[in-house]
């Protein structure tokens, strides 16, 4: 087995990985705008018409020539006939002519004449139909003009942007309702091991219940997949070829929890060998936790070996399991939400190696001075106690140059 733990760097290991999968066909699906939060966009969305498509005000107060106030102050104002009300939801019928005005309220459409609204705390009324103005404004002052947020035409979405919330506002406000994405790529869950039962089981001594097919199944579908459990396989290396092969012809990746390690009955890698070609790319990864990692490749599908240590196979999903959902949605790369926070003690690594340790997030007491005003609280564990994850708020890389992190710190914190 010339592939078996070869500890390759996690980075030059996800790049092989992501450098023989196929390129991405996406196909797409049309749905609602409105159960469209967290999905790819898979074609480029463009502006049916300006927005807005009217003149409207930003602020209370009244519709003016922007001219008729030039030179207005407390002590010299401006007098202007006041000939109207804007009406709310509709255009209003008159026009605004030399020294005329009109009251207009905020999202009112600019009677024509008009080029700027004076705020309603530089005016009073002087007399019976007449303003006194006391600030001049700037043609353009205090209003949106036509096809100020978008133009007709302009492309507002491009391919592979996430929906957010303001996407769907924005989508809503240009009257689109149906929007194609990306179709969710189906990510395959094995679980393997005598000793895994499932977790609605009560376990017998020596026995675990499952939890990699539901964390991972989680990560999946928070990354924008849908998870399919095949269940959990004994220590049969047939039975785990035919559920491998069965996940494999009905899934775009596949996932495949313990059976990683240098274990004699551990068979992943040769389940994967068998699968197709080019089969095994990387056994071993140079990180903690994580390392006994298989990264291989089966007629252009992803299949990854995760170690069955729970911590393990999680924190290894967020970094070669994310990625390789994203290549298949053709997301466009967008920043992991990180903060900055100050390391509480000292924390040791092996040169050459890069950790991932799981930290806590306290708010300092004393805010300033170091990160986000954060302490940083390393969570120490095995890698088999799915506790000291789901106590975490983030992860923490040790560089794989640097021997360990120094308390008082200030260290970058990905979210999970």
């Amino acid at each position: 087995m010339p592939e078996f733990l070869t500890l390759l760097p996690p980075d030059e290991a996800r790049e092989k990985l992501l450098s023989h999968l196929s390129a991405p066909t996406v196909d797409s699906v049309s749905i609602d705008v409105s159960s469209a939060l967290g999905r790819i966009i898979a074609a480029d969305v463009y502006a049916p018409h300006p927005l807005p498509d009217f003149q409207r005000t930003t602020v209370d107060g009244y519709a003016v020539r922007a001219q008729d106030t030039f030179g207005a102050t407390d002590s010299l104002p401006a007098y202007l006939n006041l000939i109207g009300e804007v009406p709310m939801g509709d255009s209003p019928s008159f026009e605004i002519g030399i020294g005329q005005c009109a009251l207009i309220h905020t999202g009112g459409m600019l009677p024509n004449g008009a080029d700027a609204v004076v705020m309603l705390e530089y005016t009073q009324s002087a007399r019976t139909n007449e303003i006194e103005i006391f600030k001049s404004v700037a043609d353009g002052e205090n209003l949106i003009r036509i096809g100020e947020d978008v133009a007709q035409n302009q492309l507002v979405i491009p391919k592979g942007a996430q929906i957010r919330p303001a996407e769907i506002g924005g989508l809503m406000a240009l009257g689109i309702l149906k929007v194609n994405v990306a179709k969710e790529p189906r990510v395959g869950l094995i679980s393997t091991g005598d000793e895994v039962i499932d977790p609605s089981q009560t376990p017998r001594p020596g026995q675990v219940r499952d939890i990699n097919s539901y964390t991972l199944g989680a990560l999946v579908e928070k990354s924008g997949g849908v998870a399919v459990r095949y269940g959990i396989f004994g220590d049969s290396f047939q039975l785990l070829k035919e559920a491998a092969a069965k996940a494999l012809s009905e899934c775009d990746v596949v996932i495949i929890t313990a059976g990683s390690s240098a274990s004699t009955r551990d068979m992943t890698a040769e389940v994967i060998r068998q699968l197709g070609k080019p089969g095994v790319l990387v056994h071993g990864i140079n990180t903690r936790p994580g390392k006994p990692t298989i990264l291989g490749v089966c007629s252009g599908k992803a299949v990854i070996g995760l170690p069955g240590n729970p911590v393990s196979a999680l924190v290894n999903g967020y970094l070669f399991v994310v990625p390789v959902i994203e290549k298949l949605l053709d997301a466009s790369p967008k920043p992991k939400a990180t903060v900055q926070a100050k390391l509480t003690v000292n924390l040791p690594s092996q040169a050459g190696r890069e950790d991932w340790w799981p930290v806590r997030l306290v708010l300092s007491q004393v805010r300033g001075g170091h990160g986000d005003g954060f302490s940083a609280e390393p969570i120490f564990g095995k890698s088999n106690l799915i506790f000291t994850l789901a106590s975490a708020d983030g992860l923490l890389r040790i560089h794989p140059d640097a021997t360990g992190l120094s308390a008082g710190e200030v260290v970058e914190v990905v979210l999970i």
